[in-house]
């Protein structure tokens, strides 16, 4: 039986108070429900140029953070691009923001946790940052921790 990422209850029950516990409720949208890597970051406003440069090249296992400020005005990913984050070899996507075609999401083998939809594109000027620490949901992601997702929520392992 193959055998998936550890789940976040038991992690948080092994590491206690080092393992940080993201607060925000995300939504479910991909196919693959749990998941984990080590954690990449885009900090972004309405604006997906980045996220689409960076998912369009080897993902390694990795999870992407995303910091779109909560914003649900436009969509940070949709299914082409994270199509392509599935034929790079990204684990995972965690989008502080919205993403769009969200019932061709729910068949990728991707997991993606973000806060709602709407079918609004974003601009893609390529304004932001990579591989800068973003912070929601009460926790810091900074690149190179470890995050884990499930159903229960959002954990970070911080790198040693």
């Amino acid at each position: 039986m193959a055998s998936g990422p550890p789940a976040t209850a038991d992690l948080v029950d092994e590491h206690g108070e080092r393992l940080r516990v993201c607060d925000t409720q995300f939504r479910a949208f991909g196919g693959r429900r749990a998941f984990g890597g080590r954690v990449r970051t885009v900090s972004c406003y309405q604006d997906n140029g980045l996220v689409k440069e960076l998912l369009n090249s080897p993902g390694a296992g990795c999870v992407l953070v995303v910091d779109g400020r909560g914003s649900l005005h436009t969509a940070l990913t949709g299914d082409l691009i994270a199509a392509a984050a599935v034929d790079n070899g990204w684990a995972g996507l965690v989008i502080n923001g919205a993403v769009r075609d969200s019932a061709v999401l729910a068949g990728l083998n991707l997991g993606v946790k973000a806060l709602g939809t709407n079918p609004r594109k974003s601009s893609k000027a390529g304004v932001g940052a990579v591989d800068v620490p973003v912070g929601f949901g009460g926790v810091t992601f900074h690149p190179g921790d470890t995050l884990y997702a499930d159903d229960d929520g959002v954990v970070l392992l911080p790198r040693d």
